[in-house]
């Protein structure tokens, strides 16, 4: 008997070994790293992202197909609500892979923030990761993997600030940041704040002015 063990465990892939180390510890996180090694298709658990035209809709794999693999209980939570209200997958699915126009943008300084490291990651040829960046090296669930905001206006790039936000985001979502106080617009002209207005574009674009406020 273990010798028929060992070698059932020997003929299991190091991505399946991972995965039975994982339910023996019961309560490991979720890792799309893993579950990317068995299947490289983001669409094989995200089926319904290609029909996708609401960013309300509930785009998680069904417990169905979780169970195909894991024999123990699976809960799948809810989705947390998203700042973007208006957001069409299918639309966009059909414009494939837009890793290279992201990747101009970056590489001409056009890019509204600082890029950090998603240069490295835009080289991909899979649609969804032009996006959806850094799933094969994410060993928990997390929104850092959702789009920028400068993402997006690498190609809706018609900033008309505040009118233009509603496009994307519903009027009662708070998108102001932190030192937006009642007092900035008096606050900010003194010059003690030290703003650098590089960090203003990817809200008011970059050739906006002070009578693009006031």
């Amino acid at each position: 008997m273990a010798h028929l063990l060992q070698r059932l465990i020997g003929a299991l892939s190091p991505a399946a070994l991972g995965i039975q180390a994982a339910l023996a510890l019961n309560a490991a996180p979720f890792s799309h790293k893993l579950h990317l090694k068995l299947k490289p298709e983001c669409t094989a658990c995200h089926a319904s992202a290609a029909a996708s035209a609401k960013a309300a809709d509930n785009l998680l794999p069904p417990v169905a197909l979780c169970r195909e693999c894991h024999q123990q209980e699976v809960s799948i939570k809810s989705p947390s609500r998203l700042t973007v209200s208006h957001f069409n997958h299918a639309l966009h699915a059909r414009f494939g892979n837009l890793a290279p126009v992201i990747a101009s943008a970056v590489n001409a300084g056009q890019y509204l923030s600082a890029p950090g490291d998603i240069r490295r990651h835009l080289n991909t040829k899979t649609a969804c990761a032009a996006c959806h960046r850094g799933m094969e090296e994410s060993e928990a669930v997390s929104l850092a993997s959702f789009p920028r905001m400068a993402d997006c206006l690498v190609c809706h790039n018609k900033i008309d600030n505040p009118f233009s936000c509603e496009k994307c985001h519903s009027a009662d979502v708070k998108l102001k940041p932190v030192n937006h106080t009642p007092d900035f617009l008096d606050r900010h002209t003194t010059g003690k704040m030290g703003l650098d207005k590089t960090t203003c574009a990817v809200c008011h674009g970059r050739r906006f002015s002070c009578l693009g406020c006031h």
